[in-house]
């Protein structure tokens, strides 16, 4: 039969749903390995990154872009990498990606990125901007008092999210997603900043944690009716697995449901499914695979395919999370392709779903998802 769906697949314009800037520094090779995953560490006992999952994954895919054999040595794919440096390894990977729109979070390590212009421009596309929640109020909580956080996060947040297109809460690594659903009363903020305040005093730290306070930026992002993007599942060593999982925020969903909110579920593994059946019951929940389909190598289909299994075609997006690493760009977009088009070409060629309905859904998840979630 004929391979139309695996070729638009390969070809077809991508909105990246959720992504970081580049390193805009050359880096050495501990700051690449750590940068390559997300742990926290180093690997140990003379183990390296680049013989784990995603370690495979780049040497499979971009070593021969690099001029190296394909499956080259961890050494052989290092020292060609170092060669070439970040800056040039980015100008050649990013446009190879197809990603024609970048949804940028630009809350973390934001010093050391490209800006969402500069990481357009690499990459031959547009950039727009997502602001992080938590990152606001810490970013404005020393210019406020206990009594007046409230209105001044309230006008701080209009003022940075007026070109933004939506919002990222990370409420998973301060807290969990088992988060008190309610709205929290003036006098709860106010007493919960003063905590907060205190505690800034006292450790001469400033990371937003107080569990009240995290609903209440999040409740305030709630009445721009923008999306809010989630952190589901996997990510650093600063989360608890367990509480991560995004059925515990199924009271929130349901009253969020009439707010004119989209809420976007990023990652989402091992919790996929769950995931899933979230987007099916919900309007206004979509979801995507993220960050893990780059760390799972050679089996990032399977993951891809949970991701169809019960979502409705109309709520699931391609993001790469990328941070740091061009590697993390084109890996992301390369196996996403080619996933979904092997998926789809299997369907339409047992006859389970008409060819012309594959090539609209693959547009759908390829971009027109995006734009629609976002009123892009």
């Amino acid at each position: 039969m004929g391979q139309q769906i695996r070729q638009l697949a390969a070809e077809i314009p991508l909105i990246d749903n959720h992504c970081h800037g580049t390193i805009n520094h050359e880096i050495e090779r501990d700051q690449y390995e750590i940068y390559a995953t997300e742990g926290d560490w180093l690997p140990r006992n003379g183990l390296s990154v680049l013989d784990e999952q995603f370690g495979v994954l780049t040497r499979a895919l971009v070593a021969p872009l690099l001029g190296l054999k394909k499956h080259c040595s961890p050494d052989e794919y290092w020292t060609r990498r170092r060669e070439i440096g970040q800056t040039a390894l980015a100008e050649k990977l990013l446009p190879l990606t197809g990603i024609e729109t970048f949804i940028v979070d630009t809350g973390f390590k934001s010093d050391n990125i490209l800006t969402p212009d500069q990481l357009a421009a690499v990459g031959n596309g547009r950039a727009v901007e997502i602001v992080r929640l938590e990152t606001a109020a810490e970013r404005m909580i020393t210019s406020s008092s206990a009594t007046a956080f409230s209105a001044d996060y309230a006008k701080y947040l209009a003022e940075e999210s007026k070109d933004a297109v939506g919002f990222k809460s990370i409420i998973a690594y301060r807290y969990g997603l088992d988060f008190d659903p309610e709205k929290p009363s003036e006098s709860e903020v106010a007493a919960a900043a003063a905590e907060w305040i205190a505690e800034i005093e006292a450790t001469d730290k400033i990371r937003l944690s107080h569990p009240v306070l995290l609903r209440h930026v999040l409740w305030e992002a709630v009445s721009h009716k923008k999306p809010i993007q989630f952190h589901v599942g996997f990510g650093d060593s600063d989360i608890n697995l367990h509480r991560c999982d995004p059925t515990q925020m199924t009271e929130f969903l349901r009253r969020t449901v009439d707010s004119g909110t989209n809420i976007m579920l990023l990652h989402c593994y091992p919790f996929i499914r769950e995931a899933g059946y979230l987007a099916h019951v919900f309007p206004h929940v979509f979801l995507d695979t993220g960050a893990a389909i780059n760390y799972t190598g050679p089996e990032h289909a399977s993951l891809i395919r949970h991701s169809v299994e019960m979502a409705p075609f109309g709520k699931v997006l391609f993001s790469s999370d990328a941070f740091g690493l061009p590697e993390l760009y084109y890996c992301g977009a390369a196996i996403w392709r080619q996933a979904i088009g092997d998926i789809m070409q299997g369907w339409v060629d047992s006859d389970a779903m008409g060819e012309s309905d594959a090539r609209k859904y693959l547009t759908w998840m390829a971009s027109e998802n995006a734009h629609r979630a976002y009123k892009l």
